[in-house]
């Protein structure tokens, strides 16, 4: 019986229900592929998916969700087994792939091709989720090009990406586009408040600050070390007075970010590692336990080859959001300067964005966004992380 509208597997996706309603569809398409059935929606599945949206959009969540409801008897119930598994990435039909650098290598993404053409062990779909599908090199998206435009009968492949722009032309014109947004404030802190307890007007604050992130919102709101380190990363525009501090702003910019990515990434790992052996019958008993633990050994290993992995990633991609964090601000102070009437990610430092928007230029202002955002390029170039930050606070002292 298929999944209520209201439970399941999307539940965690909040503020998109245009998406969740198309990839219900698709679930329910799917399933009539396999039972031989006429369709009940026209156009609704595809073999391949490219799921786009800005970070903290839920492009990962939705793949992962919509994995779960192919592989799910009942299209996305949300507690059987195969849900389950889909959702710790343990089951045998998901592949969940990630650079094991900064980028996908044409290696590791043939590897990859030829063991996403193999049939499914459940007889349902073989579901390769390529997160970060904009990391490919030319040689890797050539690779990647060649397997979707030749699929095999019963592979999925679910391409995540901040645009489609990131993205070669022929791959992204063999892809089904779902575009998710960034969720509202208003319904991120709803989000905290339900699930989380947080007070409402603490989720809210969280949830600006947090640019409409859920994860980062959620830390925000209940970890106090989350919250202090990103308090650093503010005072940055009032302390680059001069050259000195300039410099010390840099080397402690970066050092906040290398503490936040170790937060993000010890909090991630083992809720990840115990969810693994739950699927795997862990203090279970009976016939098929050793054969079963056995198998968990295996794939513990891989998985803590992918967190190794994915604890280099997070390093960088957590500077770009303490950069990001300084965008915002410095978007803030321009909005004051202007007196436009627009929602503050940072309304609870008022008196910090007025004094620096009393003091500077609008033009000042963008020349300091700009030099983030060139920051921010030079980090995507493998540019040491301490000498890029520097240079941009340089610029952010001196205007």
């Amino acid at each position: 019986m298929p999944v209520s509208s209201t439970s399941g597997v999307f539940d965690d996706l909040t503020g998109q229900d245009l998406v969740v309603a198309e990839l219900r569809r698709a679930a329910e398409a799917a399933a009539d592929i396999l039972a031989g059935r006429p369709a009940r929606h026209s156009g609704g599945m595809a073999h391949a998916w490219l799921l786009t949206g800005p970070p903290g959009s839920g492009r990962s969540v939705a793949a992962r969700a919509f994995a779960a409801a192919l592989l799910c008897p009942d299209q996305g119930c949300g507690h059987c087994q195969d849900c389950r598994q889909a959702r710790s990435g343990s089951h045998a039909d998901l592949m969940l792939v990630r650079p094991e650098g900064l980028s996908y290598g044409v290696k590791q993404t043939r590897d990859l091709v030829l063991r996403a053409a193999t049939a499914p062990a459940s007889g349902r779909w073989h579901i390769v989720v390529f997160e970060d599908a904009d990391r490919a090199t030319e040689a890797a998206a050539n690779a990647l090009l060649k397997a979707i435009e030749e699929p095999a009968p019963r592979t999925v492949w679910l391409l995540c990406a901040p645009s489609a722009d990131d993205l070669v032309p022929t791959i992204r014109s063999r892809c089904r586009l779902i575009t998710l947004r960034t969720p509202s404030s208003a319904a991120v802190a709803d989000v905290l408040v339900r699930r989380d307890g947080v007070d409402p007007d603490r989720a809210l604050a969280a949830a600006r600050a947090a640019q409409g992130h859920i994860g980062r919102a959620r830390r925000l709101a209940t970890d106090e070390q989350a919250a202090r380190r990103r308090d650093e990363v503010l005072r940055i525009p009032s302390a680059v007075t001069s050259l000195g501090p300039a410099l010390a702003a840099a080397a402690d910019l970066v050092k906040t970010a290398e503490e936040e990515a170790r937060a993000v990434t010890e909090e991630r790992d083992e809720p990840e590692r115990a969810a693994l052996r739950q699927a795997f019958g862990e203090g279970s008993t009976g016939k098929g336990v050793a054969k079963a633990v056995r198998g968990a050994a295996g794939a513990l290993r891989a998985l803590e080859d992918r967190q190794k992995s994915r604890a280099t990633r997070t390093k960088r991609d957590t500077l770009e959001i303490a950069l990001l964090d300084l965008a915002w601000f410095y978007r803030d102070v321009l909005a004051v300067q202007f007196g436009a009437q627009v929602e503050l990610g940072n309304a609870g430092r008022a008196a910090e964005l007025h004094a620096l928007a009393t003091a500077t230029t609008p033009e000042s202002t963008v020349r300091r966004i700009e030099a983030i955002m060139a920051c921010r390029e030079r980090l995507g170039a493998n540019v040491a992380p301490l000498l890029a930050v520097e240079e941009m606070a340089l610029t952010l002292a001196y205007g």
